[in-house]
C-alpha cells in the first residue's frame, strides 16, 4: 500500500470519528435540552399547582367565614346541622389538599371539583338562609304590628276602665245620701235645752236626710258617733260597731229608717250617763258605708 492510500484511510477514519463525536455531542445536547425543558415544565406545573392550592385555600377561607356568618343568621337547628356537616366535609377536603403532593395534578383537580360541588351546596344554603331571614323579618314585622295593636287596645281598655271607674265613682257620689241641718241640743229631764253640763240629761241629735232620686230606696241604718274633745267615742257597749272603709268602728247610736228618695227628718237621743268635761265635741253621721255629715259643738262648764 502506497503512501497516498494510507493518507486516504487516515482521512476517512478522522472524518468518521469526527462524525460520531458530532453525533454524540448533538445527541447529548438534545437529551440535555429535553431534560431541561421537562424540568422547566415540571417547575411550571408545580408552580401552577401551588397557585391552585393557594386559590383553593383562599376559597376555603371564604367558605369558612361565610359559614361562621351563618351561625348568627340561622335560627333553624336542622339547617345549622346540615351546614355543620358540609363545613366538616370542606375542612376534610382542605386538610387532604394541604397534604397531597403538588405533582399530583389529577388528585388536586378532583379536590377542586369536590370543593366546587360543596360551594354550590353552600350557595343553595345561602338561598335558604336568605329566604328564612326574609321570613323572620316578616314575622318580626308582623309581631311588632301585633304588639302595637295590643298596646293600642290595652291603652284603650285602660282608658275605658278609668272612664268606667270615674263614671262609677260619679254614680256612687251622686247616689250618696247627705245629712243636712245637723244639730246637737243638750236637754234636761223635762226636754228643755240647757247650757250647763250638770243640768244635761240627754243629747238630741237631729238632721235631715237629703232628697236623692238616684240613691237606692228601702231600709237604711243610720249610725251616729259622738266624740269627746279627746276623740274618745261615747258608747254604751264596745261591741257596738259597724264596718267603715274596710274596718270596724264603734258607734254611739243607730236608727233604721225607710228611705223613699225624699227628704226625711231623723232625730236620735243619747242618754248622758258618763262624766262630760267642757270642750269641743263632734258628731259624725254614717249611712250606706259613707260619712254623710259631721258637725262640731261645744259644751260649757258654766
Amino acid at each position: 500500500m502506497n503512501t497516498a492510500e494510507n493518507k486516504g484511510i487516515k482521512r476517512s477514519t478522522i472524518v468518521a470519528v469526527s462524525a460520531v463525536v458530532a453525533i454524540l455531542i448533538l445527541g447529548g445536547g438534545w437529551w440535555w435540552y429535553n431534560r431541561t425543558q421537562q424540568e422547566i415544565e415540571n417547575l411550571r406545573e408545580s408552580f401552577q399547582l401551588e397557585k391552585e392550592i393557594d386559590e383553593l385555600s383562599q376559597q376555603w377561607d371564604q367558605i369558612s367565614l361565610q359559614y361562621e356568618g351563618f351561625n348568627f343568621k340561622v335560627g333553624n337547628d336542622s339547617l345549622l346541622a346540615m351546614l355543620a356537616t358540609e363545613q366538616a366535609k370542606v375542612q376534610q377536603l382542605m386538610d387532604e389538599l394541604r397534604t397531597v403532593k403538588t405533582t399530583n395534578a389529577k388528585q388536586i383537580n378532583d379536590l377542586k371539583k369536590e370543593i366546587e360541588t360543596l360551594r354550590k351546596i353552600m350557595r343553595n344554603y345561602v338561598v335558604q338562609i336568605d329566604s328564612l331571614s326574609a321570613a323572620n323579618e316578616q314575622l318580626k314585622k308582623e309581631k311588632n304590628q301585633a304588639v302595637q295593636r295590643y298596646q293600642s287596645v290595652r291603652t284603650e281598655a285602660e282608658k275605658l276602665s278609668k272612664e268606667l271607674e270615674l263614671q262609677t265613682e260619679r254614680v256612687t257620689l251622686a247616689s250618696r245620701l247627705d245629712a243636712l241641718g245637723i244639730a246637737v241640743v243638750p236637754i234636761n229631764a223635762r226636754g228643755k235645752e240647757v247650757k250647763q253640763i250638770k243640768q244635761m240629761t240627754q243629747f238630741a241629735v237631729s238632721f235631715r236626710i237629703s232628697k236623692n232620686i238616684t240613691a237606692p230606696v228601702g231600709e237604711k241604718t243610720i249610725y251616729v258617733r259622738l266624740k269627746r274633745p279627746d276623740d274618745d267615742v261615747l258608747v254604751k257597749n264596745r261591741a257596738n260597731a259597724f264596718l267603715f272603709e274596710g274596718r270596724e268602728i264603734n258607734y254611739s247610736m243607730k236608727k233604721t229608717i225607710e228611705y223613699d228618695g225624699e227628704e226625711q227628718a231623723v232625730t236620735l237621743y243619747w242618754d248622758i250617763e258618763e262624766f262630760l268635761s267642757p270642750g269641743v265635741y263632734r258628731v259624725d253621721i254614717f249611712a250606706d258605708g259613707n260619712l254623710i255629715g259631721k258637725k262640731d259643738f261645744e259644751l260649757s262648764g258654766k
